[in-house]
């Protein structure tokens, strides 16, 4: 740049800045906008309505009206942006609606808190959204950007809330019925005449929810949320649940419901006929700390449908078993139950005893007291044929000590001789080992119950803040891998009556080797794994040792070993020369077969 170009540019700024500085005419002041009040036919005084306003730049009548002709056509005349909210609620839910798309913007649940104490905000508005998108002479209208006018009706105890959009030639109705008491919102779509505005194309729901942390344990929350979904042939299916990548897929068949699950609280659309297809998809945002998940559905609803009384429900409420069974075929999946076998156990066995005793006592660590003495109750069979099974065992004690003493490092033949006295004592070496694997679904299913029981949440016993989550009684100024940065006493105490009750029980039973240290290795795991868990899963594990314990001491008092060892001695005399069964006979060649296996690797080195 030469001096004369760099002298013209500075005069030109100095020009510009005595235009700006006294000759600019001063700006017009904004019209000032009043919140106008929507026609209610029945303003319901429970309801509480409460109005707001959003205020947009002024911009020319003549300019807006055009604008608004190029973008929306025929629903020009509901673009006006002035925003009101209006509220509803019974004993369960408080729902807020937005007139802008005649939608819902926030629902909180009544009977909840957040781990701060505050409202449990299931639906947030600010960051929640679900729009309606329907073809206009081929331009997509978001309805969710229209203004809608509101009125408020009631039936008895029932709230209906109605949201029109009309121009005298057309009218699209949505609605929405509140019952007095439960989690359930009606809703539906009344229409007239709209094949003279709307090419007659299937109509897109989409619907973005962000999750609001509920929970203290963040990372926790998000491995038990994710988008959940059945389809109208009864497949149900999810998202990875635990994954924190991105998840999406593609619903190509009839949809009956849609949810966005978390821990302890769903929020879904369930469609009384069936949504065509879908795309739902879900994904962590890790800088985001008040959020879990960002969940996302994009529903097609048949255009037949959509004109002609559209009708579906939606669900705001916890993961409750009760509550979502009520709700629609295979909603309670909402809730985890575990895999397999688990959740028939849980939901035949487990949960039936639960609410049970939730009608006598509200303590809830008094109730999971007494969901061991009622399940020890119900396995007080197995448990005892298991206890005789082993008072056989420990009777043949010494009979068992000479033949290890005869073959001493001859494992294999030491074992055929076991076996062979079995047989003729009548022991079967396997039969007190079936009791207690019989008793492994109950405790499975318990490891998925109380960390996922929302009737835990938030509710102390003894020192522990929350029964739904771990208790913490020191907090550590590191973390060890695998095991956390605190200590649970429920825990430690699950622990150490493991511990104790192995060593106790080693003392007469027949383990020897390898096998007799491995027994204390899984309580040592298992303080580790479940360290993080829910505090009532680890007082029930600690409960019932102590439980299983006391019934150890009482079964040694009344079974007589001394006439359990008459008796084998009799079966022995009886059963010397009595035929081997198959099973026997097949056991024996294979551990022949396994022995002549090892002389021969012996042999070649």
């Amino acid at each position: 740049m030469d001096r004369n170009q760099f002298t013209g540019l500075i005069l030109m700024f100095a020009l510009l800045a005595v235009y700006f500085t006294w000759f600019a005419p001063d700006p017009a002041p904004a019209e000032e906008l009043t919140t106008q009040e929507e026609p209610v036919s029945e303003i319901v005084e429970e309801a509480a309505p409460a109005d707001t306003m959003t205020v947009m730049p002024t911009v020319p009548d003549s300019v807006q009206v055009s604008l608004n002709n190029q973008q929306y056509g025929a629903f020009a005349f509901a673009a006006v942006k002035e925003e009101s909210t209006k509220t509803i609620e019974n004993d369960e839910i408080i729902v807020t609606f937005t007139n802008t798309g005649g939608r819902i913007k926030d629902v909180v649940l009544k009977n909840h808190k957040d781990y701060m104490g505050n409202p449990l905000v299931l639906m947030d508005g600010t960051k929640s959204k679900a729009d309606m998108i329907v073809d206009h002479n081929g331009k997509t209208i978001n309805l969710s950007e229209l203004t809608f006018v509101p009125s408020v009706k009631t039936f008895g105890d029932t709230i209906q809330i109605s949201y029109v959009l009309t121009n005298g030639t057309f009218s699209l109705i949505q609605k929405y019925l509140l019952p007095p008491t439960g989690f359930q919102l009606a809703y539906s779509i009344e229409s007239k005449n709209l094949n003279t505005v709307l090419n007659p194309t299937d109509v897109k729901y989409n619907w973005n929810h962000a999750i609001n942390r509920a929970e203290e344990n963040l990372e926790d929350g998000r491995y038990n949320s994710n988008v959940r979904y059945l389809l109208a042939d009864g497949d149900y299916d999810e998202l990875a649940e635990r994954s924190s990548e991105f998840e999406d897929e593609t619903l190509g068949s009839q949809i009956k419901w849609v949810s966005f699950k978390q821990k302890f609280f769903t929020a879904a659309i369930i469609a009384n006929s069936a949504f065509k297809s879908g795309y739902v998809s879900q994904t962590v945002d890790f800088g985001d700390t008040t959020s879990v998940k960002n969940l996302s559905m994009q529903m097609l609803i048949p255009y037949s449908d959509f004109a002609n009384n559209f009708k579906a429900r939606y669900f705001f409420g916890p993961n409750n078993y009760r509550v979502l069974k009520k709700v629609a075929p295979d909603f309670e999946e909402n809730l985890d139950m575990g895999w397999g076998p688990l959740p028939l156990v849980n939901k035949y066995l487990i949960i039936p005893i639960f609410h049970f005793l939730e009608r006598f006592f509200s303590n809830y660590g008094i109730i999971i007291l007494l969901v061991v003495i009622v399940i020890r109750i119900i396995l007080a069979p197995l448990t005892w044929k298991s206890h005789m099974s082993m008072a056989k065992m420990r009777a043949m004690k010494p009979e068992l000590d000479e033949i290890k003493a005869k073959h001493d490092g001859d494992m294999q033949k030491a074992q055929q001789e076991q076996m062979k006295l079995y047989q003729q004592v009548g022991i079967n070496p396997v039969s007190g080992c079936i009791p207690m694997l019989l008793q492994m679904p109950i405790l499975f299913s318990l490891f998925f119950f109380f960390p996922n029981a929302v009737e835990l949440r938030q509710q102390a016993f003894l020192w522990a803040h929350d029964l739904s989550t771990y208790d913490s009684v020191l907090n550590l100024p590191f973390e060890i891998p695998f095991y956390g940065d605190h200590v649970s006493l429920f825990t430690l105490l699950m622990t150490l009556s493991t511990i104790l009750y192995t060593w106790s029980n080693s003392q007469i039973t027949t383990v020897q080797g390898p096998m007799k240290t491995l027994q204390y290795m899984m309580p040592i795991m298992f303080l580790f794994v479940l360290n993080s868990y829910a505090s009532g899963l680890t007082f029930y594990y600690f409960v019932s040792n102590m439980v299983t314990f006391g019934q150890t001491v009482l079964f040694r008092k009344v079974i007589d070993e001394d006439k359990i060892h008459r008796v084998l001695q009799e079966n022995k005399k009886k059963n010397s020369n009595k035929k081997k069964s198959k099973f026997q006979q097949r056991l024996e060649d294979a551990m022949k077969a396994s022995q002549e296996a090892q002389k021969n690797k012996k042999k070649k080195k």
